[in-house]
């Protein structure tokens, strides 16, 4: 019985390392690499067609511009520490659920939630959709008891999909806010409403 366990220990640490090493080796770096080519590919594209975008704070002519050349600075340094979050949450994370595969596909699909609400959210200001730009932050703060909106992996994807529209430092601004409720809401909110449905 014993040595059993200890297959099974062993097995689990070895998962775990592959798993690690894949993310940190692999992934990661080639993650890092497509966002940089792809904003400074942008970048060089608006650079050649009427010159690099400047987005005004709250889309106010009165507020300071800042240019998306900002994005190429931030954007491949954001990616990377986004991506270090996610791998610390596995490395602390696994050891104790022990299925590190079923967290990876977590992660692919909170990014993938995140993604597309930042492009529906960017292509709804650019044709000026007003029932879902009204609604934004209702429907951030439902979704948030049902996603963690503070994972990395979200906030990497939300800004991914705004950065096209916006640039990424006025997205990044805004979902530092936005995690912020999520934390609150997930974290403390969510858990209480669960036990009063318990209790009934």
């Amino acid at each position: 019985m014993q040595k059993g366990q200890e297959v099974f220990m062993t097995d689990i640490f070895l998962n775990l390392n592959v798993m690690n090493l894949i993310f940190q080796n692999k992934i990661k770096p080639i993650i890092v690499c497509i966002v940089t080519i792809l904003i400074f590919t942008f970048l060089l594209w608006e650079h050649l067609h009427g010159g690099v975008t400047s987005h005004h704070i709250l889309h106010s002519e009165d507020l300071p511009a800042i240019s998306n050349w900002w994005s190429g600075l931030l954007l491949p340094i954001l990616t990377w520490f986004l991506l270090s979050r996610v791998e610390k949450r596995f490395d602390q994370n696994d050891l104790v659920t022990q299925q590190p595969n079923n967290a990876m596909n977590k992660a692919v699909w909170i990014f993938l939630v995140g993604l597309v609400l930042g492009i529906v959210l960017a292509a709804s200001f650019t044709y000026a959709f007003r029932p879902f730009l009204d609604n934004v932050l209702y429907i951030l703060i439902v979704l948030s008891f049902f996603i963690p909106l503070y994972y990395a992996e979200f906030i990497l994807g939300f800004i991914l999909g705004m950065t096209y529209t916006f640039g990424a430092i006025l997205p990044t601004v805004f979902m530092l806010v936005i995690a912020g409720i999520g934390w609150v809401t997930y974290r403390y909110i969510r858990p209480l409403i669960l036990r009063i449905g318990n209790w009934n």
